[in-house]
C-alpha cells in the first residue's frame, strides 16, 4: 500500500511537471534551496527574493524556516533537479501509512488498519499536497504519525524527537506542539503538557521574531491577521474587545466551514470525541482567523498539515465511544467505521486531484511540444525571467527568476502570452511588456503558440 501510493502520488507530480503544469511558486523555490544545500552553500532562493526585491542572495530561511530541507541535499547528488522533490515528497507522504496503520491495528484491529491506511492514501489533503509542487509539509504526515504511533506504544523519546524535528519543517510548527501539550493536558499528563503548550508558544515566538529576522527576513512577512491587529499584542487586545466575534470567525466564510467539514468528515466526525483533535486545533485556527483566502480553501495543501491527527483522532474517537457504550470488543463495528471511512475518502477522490490520474487527458497538453522547444533555446547556466509554469523545466541548469511585470533585466526572458500567468493581471499586460522588452533591446529568437524566446 506504501509502495502504490508512493508511485501514485510521484506520477501526478512528475506529469504535471513533465507536461508545463508545475509551477516556479513553489516548485523552483524548494528546487534553488535543495541545490545550494547539496553544494554546501546557504540555500539561497534569487528567484524569491527578487521577486520580493531583497536580492539573488536571499535565503529560504528568511522566508520559511524549514532547515529540515536540507535533509533532501544528498537525493540531489544523484539527480539534481526538481523530478527529485516530487518523488521524494511522494516518498515521504506515503511513509506515514505503516506508522497509522500500526496505531490503528492496537487500537482497533488488523482489518480496521488496513481500511483506515487505504482512506489515508486516498484522503483528499494528501491528494491536494501532492498535486501542487514541492512543500514543507511533505514532511508532516510521517512525522505527525511517527510521534502518536510511537507515544501510543510506550516509545516516548521517539515520539517527543519526532515532535522535535517539527519545530524544523516550518516557523508554525510550533502551534502544533501547543496543540499536543494541550492534548496531553486534558489526558491528565498536565505537567508534561503544560512544558509542551509553552515550549511550542516559545518557539514560535522566537522563530518568527528573531531567527527569521536574523536570516533576512520579517515578523510581518506573513502576519495575515490585520483584521484583529497589526501584531500579536494588537491581535490578542482585539479578540478581547470583541470575543464573539472572535469566535465566530472561523466560521464567516463559506469556504471556511466547507474545510472544516471535509476535515472532519471523512471520520464520521468521530474525531471530535478525541483529545488527540486538540493537536490540530491551534494550527486549523491559524488558518481560519486569517484574512487570506487560499489559507482557508481545500484547494492547497494547508490542511496536510493535521490530515494524520484528525484520522488518528477519528480512531481514538471510536475507541473512546466504545468504551463509554461498554462495547470496546465490538470488532463488527470497528470493522463497519474503518470501511465507511475508507468508503468516504473514496467518494471525495473524484472532487480532488487524485481524480486526475485516471482521466486520458491529464495525460496530454497541447502547448507542452511548444514550451519545450522554447525551454530549448535557453542556453545553461544563464539567468533566465520565465512564467510561473516555464520554469520548473529550467531551475535544473540555469538561475531562474519569475517573468513579471516588473523586469529584471536578465539576459533571457522567456515569456507565455497565451495565458494569464502569475503575477501579471491581464493578457494585455504580458503582451506589452513584451513590446516593452523589445524597445529595450531585447531581440526575439522563437515565437510558437504564445511562447515568445527573448534575448539581450
Amino acid at each position: 500500500m506504501t509502495l502504490l501510493a508512493a508511485v501514485a502520488y510521484a506520477v501526478l507530480g512528475l506529469v504535471k511537471l513533465a507536461s508545463f503544469r508545475a509551477t516556479t511558486f513553489d516548485l523552483v523555490i524548494v528546487d534553488q534551496a535543495v541545490r545550494n544545500y547539496a553544494a554546501f552553500r546557504p540555500p539561497y532562493i534569487p528567484v524569491l527574493g527578487m521577486f520580493h526585491g531583497r536580492g539573488m542572495d536571499y535565503v529560504q530561511l528568511a522566508d520559511h524556516f524549514s532547515p529540515i530541507y536540507a535533509l533532501l541535499a544528498p537525493l540531489y547528488w544523484i539527480h539534481d533537479g526538481p523530478g527529485t522533490l516530487i518523488v521524494a515528497q511522494a516518498a515521504l507522504f506515503a511513509a506515514a501509512v505503516p506508522f497509522l496503520w500500526n496505531y490503528t491495528r492496537r487500537v482497533l484491529g488488523v482489518a480496521p488498519a488496513y481500511l483506515v491506511a487505504a482512506a489515508y492514501a486516498l484522503s483528499w489533503p494528501v491528494a491536494q499536497a501532492v498535486a501542487f509542487d514541492a512543500h514543507e509539509v511533505m514532511f508532516v504526515p510521517v512525522l505527525t504519525a511517527i510521534m502518536i504511533e510511537r507515544y501510543h506504544a510506550g516509545r516516548e523519546r521517539t515520539a517527543f524527537l519526532a515532535m522535535l524535528a517539527l519545530l524544523l519543517v516550518k516557523e508554525d510548527m510550533g502551534l502544533m506542539i501547543a496543540g499536543v501539550g494541550l492534548c496531553l493536558f486534558v489526558m491528565g499528563e498536565r505537567w508534561r503538557g503544560t512544558l509542551c503548550a509553552t515550549f511550542g508558544l516559545g518557539a514560535v515566538l522566537l522563530i518568527r521574531g528573531l531567527v527569521t529576522s536574523v536570516f533576512g527576513g520579517s515578523s510581518q512577512d506573513f502576519w495575515a491577521y490585520g483584521h484583529l491587529g497589526p501584531d500579536i499584542p494588537g491581535a490578542l487586545a482585539g479578540i478581547a474587545r470583541d470575543p464573539l466575534a472572535a469566535l465566530l470567525l472561523p466560521f464567516s466564510e463559506e469556504a471556511k466551514v466547507d474545510t472544516l467539514f471535509l476535515l472532519t468528515w471523512p471520520t464520521l466526525m468521530l474525531c471530535l470525541l478525541s483529545p488527540l483533535s486538540l493537536a490540530a486545533l491551534p494550527h486549523v485556527l491559524e488558518r481560519m482567523l486569517s484574512d487570506r483566502p487560499q489559507w482557508w480553501q481545500a484547494d492547497f495543501q494547508y490542511s496536510a498539515f493535521t490530515v494524520i491527527i484528525i484520522i488518528c483522532a477519528g480512531v481514538d474517537g471510536l475507541s473512546r465511544l466504545l468504551r463509554r457504550l461498554e462495547r470496546s470488543d465490538d470488532a463488527t463495528v470497528k470493522l463497519l467505521w474503518s470501511a465507511a471511512a475508507c468508503v468516504v475518502a473514496l467518494t471525495l477522490v473524484p472532487r480532488f486531484a487524485l481524480d486526475q490520474l485516471y482521466h486520458p487527458s491529464f495525460y496530454k497538453e497541447p502547448k507542452a511540444a511548444a514550451a519545450a522547444e522554447a525551454v530549448s533555446k535557453i542556453p545553461d547556466g544563464v539567468v533566465v525571467e520565465a512564467p510561473n509554469s516555464v520554469g520548473p523545466a529550467l531551475t535544473g541548469r540555469t538561475t531562474v527568476l519569475l517573468w513579471g511585470p516588473t523586469s529584471h533585466n536578465a539576459p533571457w526572458v522567456v515569456a507565455d502570452t497565451a495565458r494569464w500567468e502569475f503575477p501579471f493581471g491581464s493578457f494585455d499586460q504580458q503582451v506589452a511588456k513584451v513590446g516593452e522588452l523589445q524597445a529595450q533591446g531585447y531581440v526575439i529568437v522563437f515565437e510558437r503558440d504564445g511562447y515568445v524566446v527573448l534575448r539581450r
